[in-house]
């Protein structure tokens, strides 16, 4: 395959995006695109034949379906297969399925047939077009438009043919017959406004710059017209498979014509030059249009036409797409390398494009959308700077206050984390850390007195008979008996120690580098406060004392891999013997 040079083009509308109505500007999404009744090809039934040859289309048979053989992604192979005429098998890949390539409208075959009349072709033409009320108005507007400033206005199709010439009114006329009878075609997802908007605004720009590089053609507007019309065709006939192609091409660095040759086994431009030239389209108007992307050279006969294609689709994705600074440097840079268009003159053409296209859009019918030229959306970007007024000290000013701001905003966050995960791993009833958290720095403190060979100590404790508490005086004078024994253990322990509220009316008290002579101390330090205390309930009831039973046991370094569940195993079981040995006491198991 040809390698491809890394010009690629955007994603802003210029070829490469077909302009799909999906509810989001410019987004990707593309579904149920496909004709009704439509399929994919059997691939039994591909055949490859030649070529067959260009010729005009006659009345009788221009209503004829012309056929291209289609293999879809399934079946066709990779890349493309270059002969001496490379395309010609890449097209003879797209042929004879149930997928039908649009008909040559009726009036085009009739229009060329008009040309070649050996009789007088004027009059001719001019009586196949009067036939057509839509397509007489539309070239009469083209004739009467700002683009050509005809010296007098032009009432009649003899007169248009006259001062314009046969060859561009034939153009005019066969360009707006091809694309009125897709449009009917079009699918309900296809935004054919914004299309044409493209499509327009690049015709102008060929003939306007085709004209101010001295190099006219009576093509060039039709031929630009009809650039991207590949495109179209490929989205009409297999949607989906195209609409994959080109959610393809806004990932991948690939050049779209690339994707389009894999998938297909042609890209847009070969296929939009050769349906045109099957439908009996001049030569000179299809041939630019197979080279218009620049990806492989153009013969000598139509490099000037591909070129000025190329630079016409650059100007109309500058002005249909995101109005790219980058793009109209890239146009000036062409202007300036090739024709020597530098400065103030390559401004002031980019600015008439977009008053031209203005009005022949409106010649079109054509909304015009967001169309203003470069020059006006520059000025219009700097007075909204001016309109700020700001000088570089107020920036800094202003830059620092946000600074300060946002450290300020950055410490209240950390705070209100903090607070946050506070409030996550305490108990709602009694302020003490939850069963969650006791586990995780149970893990923690582990972990540090293994690896720093220090002693450590679990206690596990609950309150003696708390169901008949519960029984006698009510579930609140129940909290209240949880919250004061809390309170108490809280201010009885070192604020190193983890006090946590393990389940229900037990409780568990985590002393890091204390050892099981140490523990017992403070266990029998909580014992005796908790058995001292009276606990006030309210509603003028006596206070009520309690007790609670504790079981203690300390870590063994030699039993680390299964520590955890060891130490709390064994912290139970001492507690269970608390239990059954007469409560309100303290058991050490071994841990």
């Amino acid at each position: 395959m040809t390698s491809l040079p890394n010009n690629r083009p955007s994603t802003d509308g210029s070829p490469g995006c077909l302009p799909w109505n999906t509810g989001q500007g410019t987004g990707r999404t593309y579904s149920g695109l496909r004709p009704s009744g439509s399929r994919r090809p059997d691939p039994d039934r591909i055949k490859r034949p030649g070529r067959t040859a260009h010729r005009a289309l006659r009345p009788e048979v221009a209503s004829v379906d012309l056929k291209l053989r289609a293999t879809l992604a399934a079946t066709w192979l990779p890349g493309s297969i270059v002969s001496k005429a490379g395309y010609e098998l890449g097209i003879a890949k797209f042929l004879e399925t149930d997928i039908r390539l649009p008909t040559a409208p009726a009036i085009a075959a009739r229009i060329l047939d008009a040309v070649r009349d050996d009789g007088d072709s004027y009059r001719s033409l001019a009586t196949v077009i009067a036939t057509d009320p839509a397509l007489a108005a539309r070239l009469l507007s083209v004739a009467n438009s700002s683009l050509y400033a005809l010296p007098h206005k032009v009432t009649r199709i003899e007169q248009a043919i006259a001062l314009l010439g046969l060859n561009l009114v034939k153009n005019i006329a066969l360009s707006f017959a091809v694309v009125r009878g897709l449009e009917s075609n079009s699918q309900s997802g296809f935004d054919f406004d914004r299309y044409l908007r493209r499509a327009v605004t690049g015709a102008v720009a060929a003939e306007m710059i085709g004209n101010q590089i001295g190099h006219p053609s009576e093509d060039l507007f039709a031929s630009a017209l009809l650039q991207d019309v590949g495109m179209l065709v490929f989205a009409l006939l297999v949607p989906e498979d195209y609409a994959e192609v080109l959610e393809q091409e806004a990932a991948s660095p690939d050049h779209l014509c690339a994707l389009e040759e894999r998938r297909f086994g042609c890209d847009h431009q070969e296929l939009g030059s050769e349906i045109l030239a099957r439908w009996g389209l001049p030569e000179s108007l299809a041939e630019p249009i197979r080279h218009h992307h620049r990806l492989s050279p153009a013969p000598p006969s139509c490099q000037v036409a591909a070129d000025l294609l190329f630079l016409a689709d650059r100007v109309a994705s500058l002005y249909h797409g995101f109005h790219s600074a980058e793009r109209a440097l890239q146009i000036k840079d062409f202007l300036a390398e090739h024709y020597g268009q530098n400065g103030q003159s390559a401004d002031e053409l980019i600015d008439a494009v977009a008053s031209r296209a203005q009005d022949m859009l409106a010649v079109y019918e054509i909304d015009s959308g967001d169309l203003r030229p470069y020059s006006q959306l520059l000025q219009e970007a700097n007075d909204e700077l001016g309109r700020l007024n700001l000088s570089y000290e107020q920036l800094v000013m202003e830059l620092k206050q946000a600074q300060a701001r946002t450290e300020q905003l950055a410490a209240e966050l950390g705070e209100a984390n903090t607070r946050l995960r506070e409030l996550v791993s305490r108990d709602g009833l009694t302020g003490l850390y939850n069963h969650r958290h006791f586990q995780e720095m149970l893990r923690k403190e582990i972990g540090e007195a293994a690896r720093y060979g220090r002693p450590l100590t679990l206690i596990l404790f609950d309150v003696d008979f708390f169901k008949r508490v519960n029984d006698q005086h009510g579930h609140p004078a129940g909290d209240a008996v949880l919250r004061r024994i809390a309170e108490h253990v809280a201010e009885t322990v070192r604020s190193s120690d983890v006090v946590a509220r393990y389940g229900g009316e037990e409780f568990a008290i985590i002393l890091p580098e204390t050892d099981a002579r140490e523990a017992v101390v403070l266990a029998e330090r909580i014992r005796r406060g908790i058995e001292a205390m009276e606990i006030a309930i309210g509603n003028h009831q006596s206070p009520l004392q309690v007790t609670v039973s504790l079981g203690l046991t300390s870590f063994r370094h030699e039993d680390s891999e299964r520590a955890q569940g060891a130490l709390i195993e064994a912290a139970d079981k001492a507690l269970y013997a608390a239990k059954h040995g007469g409560r309100n006491r303290l058991v050490v198991g071994r841990g």
